[in-house]
């Protein structure tokens, strides 16, 4: 057993690193750190400093795990290791454990950490088994997903079992893996999918400057997170994304805790995360900021710029948070994961708080008629018809939103939650049309809280 101990002042690097030496015919690696949290004033962030490993291949490669700040301690062996951590062989050589200051006191971060390495035969590495990449679907239909989930392979509290088990009872026909810096659990989801759910693989990226979900990589992808924005180096990673047949969302973009804020821009994006769990105020925020992306795209369309479509994802964590709240229903050609890769790449979707709410929105004129995610390619002079059916919704107002701002609301629903809603405008007026449903509100012009909203119909001729 070996216990070491360090101080690091405000200021320290983002990453430090702790080299252990690992001796032939090590079964066991063990470890457990303590670090001081004095009291600091009011509105200063205090200790935090999250724990992860790297093996005897170095500190580009060797990744064995992460459990951020959820964990006082792990173990790594042949055979099984902490949720967070890969099993392997402990081969012989400089290990590193790295050590992350999350935020530093003004008094600096005192740590110690107790390294055990246990002698004996190494335990046979089980073989990984991953979720099929396709169940058993309806066809070209519309299928509800949350991309945003954390297990206890980070720093969530449920089991994969567990959250299989409230995805189905949330309505859920896909959903995908997204632990914190970690690919741990891609091996625990296959008993989890089935038939009636398709379970993506992926991780949720979490930098200094804000977190990106890898969504739908190839089993076992990891995707490094140590750098910042100013390090010029994101293009590279969301590459590797891309190249592991993933989508790239940054997720929860004006999020408030501490590197949570998304700093890297949108050039990269396949997606953006809209709405992330209950809707709250930042949310609002992300949503008039994407809205304003529209506009933009609208604007420099011809010189090749593309839109980039929203999604929303619960982010849930533990109990009490829900499972599939929201969620996001795509229009897909099958329950697969390239079918729903390309139909939330193509925004062919609307984000709704449950599986109870539905909606449909088209717009019609010229003889011709588009959805949500497609363009009515018609004179700019051309009359259009909006329609949006709504059910599930009890007493909420839609709002239709276009580069403009918001055109129409309605009255509320009735109380059995199902109405249609029209409204009339030309593509001259309105460059884009994308509806909102709102709950009531008692704060006068202020809207109410989001029941649902869907990705735009864009109007005109290319």
């Amino acid at each position: 057993m070996t216990t070491l101990r360090g101080t690091l002042p405000p200021g320290s690097p983002d990453y430090v690193y702790v080299p252990v030496e690992v001796p032939p015919g090590t079964r066991e690696l063990k470890v457990f750190y303590t670090y001081d949290k004095p009291a600091v004033p009011p509105g200063t962030p205090g200790n935090a400093l999250d724990i992860g490993l790297f093996d005897q291949r170095g500190i580009d490669t060797g990744f064995r795990g992460w459990s951020g700040g959820a964990r006082t301690e792990f173990f790594v062996r042949g055979d099984e290791a902490t949720p967070g951590y890969l099993p392997g062989p402990l081969d012989p050589g400089t290990w590193h454990i790295v050590l992350g200051p999350y935020t530093v006191a003004p008094q600096g971060l005192s740590y110690e950490v107790t390294v055990t390495l246990v002698e004996g035969e190494p335990g046979e590495t089980p073989r990984p088994v991953y979720p099929a990449d396709r169940a058993l679907g309806r066809g070209r239909a519309w299928y509800r997903g949350d991309c945003h989930l954390h297990s206890w392979h980070s720093d969530g509290r449920r089991t994969p079992a567990e959250i299989g088990a409230l995805a189905r009872a949330a309505g859920l026909d896909f959903i995908n893996s997204s632990e914190h810096n970690t690919t741990s659990s891609h091996a625990h989801w296959a008993d989890v999918a089935g038939d009636d759910l398709l379970v993506l693989l992926g991780e949720e990226v979490t930098t200094r400057n804000g977190h990106v979900l890898a969504l739908g990589t190839e089993p076992g992808t990891f995707v490094d997170w140590r750098y910042r924005a100013r390090d010029g180096r994101f293009g590279r990673f969301a590459r590797r994304i891309r190249e592991a047949g993933g989508l790239v969302v940054p997720a929860h973009p004006h999020a408030t805790c501490v590197g949570c804020g998304w700093k890297f821009g949108f050039g990269e994006a396949d997606a953006v995360e809209v709405w992330n769990g209950p809707y709250t105020p930042d949310d609002e925020v992300t949503l008039a900021a994407w809205d304003a992306q529209l506009v933009a795209s609208v604007r420099e369309r011809g010189k090749g710029r593309q839109w980039l479509p929203a999604m929303g994802n619960s982010d849930a964590h533990r109990d009490p948070d829900a499972v599939g709240m929201p969620q996001t229903v795509v229009l897909a050609e099958d329950l697969t994961r390239a079918a729903i890769q390309q139909g939330l790449r193509a925004g062919r979707s609307y984000v709704a708080e449950s599986r109870h709410v539905t909606l449909s929105l088209s717009v019609a004129g010229g003889g011709r008629e588009a959805g949500i995610g497609e363009r009515l390619a018609v004179p700019e002079d051309t009359p259009v018809t909006v329609r949006l059916e709504a059910s599930g919704v009890p007493r909420c107002s839609v709002r239709f939103v276009t580069d403009q701002g918001v055109l129409f609301t309605s009255e509320p629903l009735p109380v059995s939650g199902a109405g249609v809603v029209e409204w009339r405008t030309t593509p001259a007026y309105a460059a884009y049309v994308r509806a909102e449903v709102r709950h009531e509100t008692a704060l006068g012009p202020v809207p109410g809280a989001m029941a649902a909203f869907t990705n735009p119909v864009f109007l005109g001729a290319v």
